[in-house]
């Protein structure tokens, strides 16, 4: 199911619920009810219960959006290291550097085509491509430098391939989920409580209240589904891209 249509059906779910609580409410409500009367405390904790909810949203978006944005430095950092490995060994004699600029494209070839859609799809990385990394790890290492041009050139290889398998740990480490489930539970929870507070005010059936419940309940679930679609950074609407690997390495993803 598309991601947009899951939005909309929660968003237009949270509605209907709060809309026909609210009719039901209204026709259980004893005839002598007045809706005026909310007692102060009851609009003071239902103040202070936005307040405190809104600021747990605020952080568990924050700490999504970070996931997220660190998800992609990831790859820009491990794209920029087999660059500038691909660069760097075009001091190296032809055949060795053919062999690492060759390894270097079936790697990132496989990273954006193959790779990719396992972290979408199992959030993982492939065994395959941890073989081909280590193809080229073997490829940098194994080379003993024949000049003293060589010589100063291979120990900074080396590190980039260093940071390129760092980069690559952080990528795999960050695949899934980052929100733990007690941390959405006390979201759902604290959505429910927010929204049953409207109730303790005495919501009446006016179209003007209607409304403005239908909304707050609406822009809940919106935030809610930003959480869930930015918690994975790999596999949901607004992901990581392998751009930075297509951007250094034209025509490896055709």
């Amino acid at each position: 199911m598309p991601e947009w249509l899951v939005l909309t059906l929660a968003m237009l779910a949270a509605c209907a619920v709060v809309v026909v609580i609210t009719f039901v409410r209204h026709r259980a409500a004893p005839e002598d009810e007045d809706p005026s009367e909310t007692p102060d405390v009851i609009e003071y904790m239902t103040m202070w219960i936005g307040v405190v909810y809104a600021i747990v949203l605020g952080l568990a978006i924050a700490g999504v959006w970070e996931g997220r944005s660190a998800a992609q430095d990831h790859v820009q950092a491990e794209a920029t290291a087999l660059h500038e490995i691909s660069e760097r060994v075009r001091v190296y004699p032809a055949e060795e550097r053919d062999l690492i600029r060759d390894d270097i494209r079936t790697y990132v070839s496989h990273v954006v085509t193959t790779e990719w859609d396992s972290m979408a799809d199992k959030g993982e990385v492939t065994g395959r491509g941890t073989e081909l990394f280590e193809r080229i790890r073997q490829d940098v290492t194994d080379y003993e430098p024949a000049t003293d041009f060589e010589a100063q050139a291979y120990q900074p290889l080396l590190d980039q391939v260093t940071a390129a398998s760092q980069a690559r740990i952080a990528r795999a480490e960050s695949t899934g989920e980052t929100m733990p489930g007690v941390v959405w539970f006390g979201l759902i929870a604290g959505a429910v409580i927010t929204i049953g507070m409207i109730f303790a005010l005495q919501i009446r059936r006016t179209t003007r209240e209607l409304v403005l419940a239908g909304l707050f309940s609406a822009l809940i679930a919106f935030l809610l589904f930003l959480i869930w679609d930015f918690d994975a950074p790999y596999s949901r609407g607004v992901t990581a891209s392998a751009d930075p690997f297509l951007n250094l390495f034209p025509g490896v993803g055709d």
